[in-house]
């Protein structure tokens, strides 16, 4: 337990540090899930769509440091390629 003043101000900035990182973190899990349910579906136009919205929000997070940039320009290639393969 915090007993230092800092440590306990310290403690709270944490707690909503971690509450912004959850709902952020849970939109960018929403935009991806969009994508991939449109692939699953075979709508081409939908999941490109989709990417238009996702790719932005993994990027953003990745800014934000909740996930890591390298982890966000996978996720976006690897659903990228997918989309092209509905092309085929």
């Amino acid at each position: 337990m915090a007993n230092t003043t800092s440590a306990k101000k310290a403690t709270r900035k944490i707690a909503r540090r971690t509450a912004v990182n959850k709902s952020r973190r849970t939109q960018m899990r929403g935009a991806v899930r969009n994508v991939e349910e449109a692939i699953e579906s075979g709508d081409r136009a939908a999941a490109v769509k989709a990417l238009a919205t996702a790719e932005p929000a993994l990027m953003r997070a990745a800014q934000r440091n909740i996930i890591h940039k390298n982890n966000a320009s996978r996720k976006v290639s690897r659903l990228t390629a997918q989309i092209a393969k509905l092309a085929k």
